[in-house]
């Protein structure tokens, strides 16, 4: 797929206005239970031999409109959305894996996604391999006879390490293993995981697919076996369900996703280029340099290279004076809106590591994630230019 027909498919994805009586924007279905026509009509559907729906937790209209929506761009089977990112990774997770079994997973990535790993090691006893993420090699090094699933985000959280995702995925083919990614700082505008070899991918939709600070959602989209094993496994039984209202506020900001992708691109690979010439900056990550370590299997996989930016500064105290200094950009935790946030990331999103775990993982205490919004990029590049003193 061209970039120029993902801008179509954008905005028209996931339609059927036939369904919804010609209506352009799907409509809000606020139902948490539906009436059926007769008995043999109701029991079909509530034993899922007949589509329809039944219990909101199980199924809604405006809910599945997104579903297909999001399988339509990331090129799956089937998809699944859920109440927040980390519900869409603990589905995916628990749909592959199960006590005694086996994960390999980057050594640097989402602290949450470590510490949720590390909380099935410790409650179910599946045993994680942290690896290094630029390495491929060293996924299919750490495969054991019990590895059920390889797991990886590409580009990583905070360091935007770049995955060979078609490498990984062709190692776990040949040894029965699933391979998982978590396209969060991507989206399916820049790359399309599915098409590299992956079987599931998985969205925080709260970050870019949502894209204005207002929502918390998340996406799992894959093969159609195991959407459908996540669908009647972990997303019925753990409750982690997207009310309908927010699966909308989903579809209604997905048909600018494609415009909003562009300039993030655009906006961060320019930020990226600026910001090493500051003599407080002590080194630059983002895929779209070519002094990045993976920026040519970045080149070869990705159609863009996101709007993540992560910028070493030194020291925690320079960090702190930096967000402090800030007057357009935002100091705020999360990441992918349309305006431009900042964070030291040591002192916050992996505080919850340990100081062996944040060097191990490449996390300096002066490390700043910077989410490079769709501002004017001079007025970007100049407000941290300034706030760095």
């Amino acid at each position: 797929m061209t970039e120029e027909s993902f801008f179509t498919l954008a905005v028209h994805a996931g339609e059927d206005r036939k369904a919804n009586f010609g209506a352009v924007s799907v409509p809000i279905y606020p139902a948490s239970v539906f009436a059926f026509a007769d008995a043999d009509d109701g029991i079909a559907i509530h034993n899922y031999q007949k589509d329809g729906y039944f219990y909101g937790r199980l199924g809604n209209p405006t809910v599945s409109a997104l579903e297909r929506t999001m399988a339509e761009l990331e090129h799956a089977d089937d998809a699944l959305a859920f109440a927040s990112g980390m519900a869409a990774i603990s589905a995916a997770a628990f749909t592959l894996v199960g006590s005694g079994d086996h994960v390999v997973a980057p050594e640097s990535m989402y602290s949450t996604t470590t510490n949720f790993l590390k909380h099935i090691g410790e409650q179910f006893g599946v045993e994680t391999t942290f690896v290094d993420a630029a390495n491929a090699e060293a996924y299919t090094a750490a495969i054991r006879p019990n590895t059920k699933m390889s797991w990886m985000e590409t580009p990583s959280n905070p360091l935007v390490k770049i995955t060979d995702i078609a490498e990984v995925a062709g190692a776990g083919k040949r040894a029965g293993i699933a391979s998982v990614v978590d396209n969060t700082f991507a989206t399916p505008f820049n790359q399309l995981p599915l098409e590299l070899g992956a079987d599931l991918v998985v969205h925080s939709a709260t970050k870019y697919l949502g894209g204005h600070s207002d929502l918390t959602a998340g996406i799992l989209a894959g093969r159609r076996d195991l959407v459908d094993k996540a669908r009647h496994g972990p997303a019925k039984l753990y409750g982690g369900n997207i009310a309908p209202q927010v699966a909308w506020l989903v579809l209604r900001v997905i048909k600018t996703l494609a415009v909003r992708m562009e300039r993030h691109n655009s906006n961060a690979f320019a930020f990226a280029n600026m910001i090493g010439s500051h003599p407080k900056v002590e080194a630059v990550y983002y895929p779209g340099l070519g002094s990045h370590q993976n920026h040519e299997v970045a080149h070869r996989q990705m159609n863009g290279f996101g709007g993540m930016v992560s910028v070493d500064v030194g020291a925690a105290e320079t960090a702190k004076s930096l967000v402090n200094n800030l007057k357009i950009c935002t100091f705020a935790t999360s990441l992918g809106g349309v305006e431009t946030l900042v964070q030291p990331v040591a002192l916050m999103t992996h505080a919850t590591l340990s100081a062996e775990e944040r060097a191990a993982a490449g996390v300096s205490d002066g490390l700043l994630r910077i989410s490079v919004g769709i501002e004017n990029i001079a007025d970007i590049c100049q407000d941290i230019y300034d706030a760095l003193g």
